[in-house]
């Protein structure tokens, strides 16, 4: 990616953490999915994202890799819209399910420094699920497990295939692959409970 574009990338995010808004980040070349969230914290490589769903509740932490987005939107129809559901999800008491704002508030360490290691290394401590996207897949395709060791430059993750329950399978990822990592949401609740049934993991 070239420099201008990455600085301009850095300058939005800084902008939209800055003013706490609701932004569009297209990390997935050529795809109508894309990440909805509030900008926490960056790096010099990773931002860290509160991410919101469709219903306009918090879905969980990612970490995405700033030079792999392709752009980032603010102040569209689609984050108005997301922006009126939280203002129900919170009146109903269902915004944060996963107490995620209390694990940033209670955890400040976790949004500073190194953020891909920060998340890569809460969910190894604590057994917790992750989901991780890489270069070599842009989206096609993204990994939910446990990561079962890692170093400074590598990790082996045990992820499910849910359409070969057969077994939980083995697959080495690069750090410098990763793209984005998924953590303490809805994805990682739910791969928690397969491995847990499943796979007695």
């Amino acid at each position: 990616m070239e420099k201008a574009k990455l600085n301009e990338l850095r300058a939005q995010l800084v902008i939209a953490r800055q003013r706490g808004t609701l932004v569009e980040i297209h990390n997935i070349p050529h795809d109508e999915y894309f990440n909805v969230g509030f900008v926490v914290a960056m790096d010099p490589l990773f931002c860290l994202v509160i991410s919101i769903d469709w219903d306009g509740k918090i879905n969980g932490l990612i970490v995405i890799r700033i030079s792999s987005i392709e752009k980032i939107k603010s102040d569209t129809d689609y984050l108005l819209t997301i922006s009126e559901k939280t203002k129900v999800a919170h009146r109903h008491g269902y915004f944060d399910l996963w107490q995620v704002q209390e694990f940033i508030d209670g955890h400040p360490a976790f949004s500073k420094g190194d953020l891909l290691n920060n998340a890569l290394n809460d969910s190894y401590a604590h057994q917790l699920p992750v989901v991780i996207g890489t270069k070599k897949y842009k989206g096609a395709d993204d990994f939910t497990g446990l990561i079962n060791r890692r170093d400074r430059v590598k990790l082996d993750l045990h992820y499910f295939n849910e359409r070969d329950l057969s077994s939980l399978w083995s697959y080495e990822i690069l750090l410098a692959q990763i793209d984005y990592v998924r953590v303490r949401g809805t994805q990682a609740a739910t791969g928690r409970q397969i491995m847990r049934d499943l796979f007695q993991n």
